[in-house]
């Protein structure tokens, strides 16, 4: 899908030369990727706290040997 951004030029660059890439492209794939992944791990701490934790739960007490 071909798209055309407005770009800052110089945050470009600076990514560039950070992510050590070739292309613009694959600048901002990878950058757009990282933002996706830092707003799940974000999610990710906030469920923290709020699952119940059995401490008595045998997790071993389903596994079978054959």
């Amino acid at each position: 899908m071909a798209t055309n951004l407005a770009i800052d030029e110089k945050l470009l660059a600076d990514a560039l030369k950070a992510g050590e890439l070739k292309t613009k492209k694959a600048t901002v794939n990878e950058a757009l990727r990282e933002f996706i992944q830092r707003r799940k791990q974000t999610e990710i701490l906030e469920l923290f706290g709020t699952v119940e934790f059995d401490r008595n739960y045998d997790h071993k007490k389903g596994r079978t040997r054959k």
